[in-house]
């Protein structure tokens, strides 16, 4: 089986938890509120699946994204059970749109091997490194397809306030899976680290919800 035909999830819980912006990675084109164009996938074909998928690991946001008007971005910490879970969603996709979206995620001009084995046994593996985004985790099983998601190497950066456009897409993405109003995820965002002290809660609600 090549890895254009074996399936991986894909975990995200950034933007990429609004379908309509995930989808650029795979058919290429700009996601509303970003500056950066993302690539075709070689295989175009939209994900057979997805569903709503928590992480244990913390939330928080940093570094400064030109394609985000200069704001933080998200990364996961540690895991951290005395927090609540950070809210995303998994798509079934093949290992080789995963390699395709690693690209895009991490910047790399250059051949990336994603070992997706040594992830299994390790619990990850550095893809790139320095990068953003150059680390593949290992996220468990689900009936019997591996789970995946991208992250930083690090457990903690400088925080770094996101900008009201990347907190707008990645609502909209928690929006269309969990349904939840407007004050749920104003509670679900404020004590972010990145966000907290930066937002005030009418701040997020208009950011949100915009009239």
């Amino acid at each position: 089986m090549t890895q254009s035909d074996e399936k991986v999830w894909y975990a995200c819980y950034g933007s990429n938890i609004l379908e309509k912006r995930f989808h650029c990675y795979i058919l290429g084109g700009t996601p509303n509120g970003s500056s950066k164009s993302c690539t075709r996938c070689g295989d175009p074909s939209l994900p057979s699946k997805s569903e709503a998928f928590t992480f244990p690991n913390e939330l928080y946001f940093a570094k400064k994204s030109k394609s985000w008007n200069g704001g933080g971005v998200a990364f996961l910490g540690s895991p951290n059970v005395s927090l609540s879970p950070t809210l995303g969603r998994k798509y079934l996709i093949s290992k080789e749109q995963l390699v395709h979206i690693a690209h895009q995620e991490s910047d790399s001009k250059e051949i990336l091997f994603l070992d997706f084995q040594n992830a299994k046994i390790l619990g990850f593996y550095i893809l790139k490194d320095p990068s953003w985004y150059g680390k593949l985790l290992y996220l468990g099983e689900d009936q019997g397809t591996s789970i995946f998601t991208i992250t930083n190497k690090k457990d903690t950066m400088p925080f770094e306030k996101p900008s009201s456009d990347y907190i707008h897409t990645i609502s909209e993405g928690i929006k269309e899976v969990y349904n939840l109003d407007t004050q749920k995820i104003v509670n679900y965002f404020k004590d972010k680290k990145g966000i907290k002290d930066h937002f005030s809660d009418q701040e997020l609600r208009n950011i949100i919800d915009p009239k």
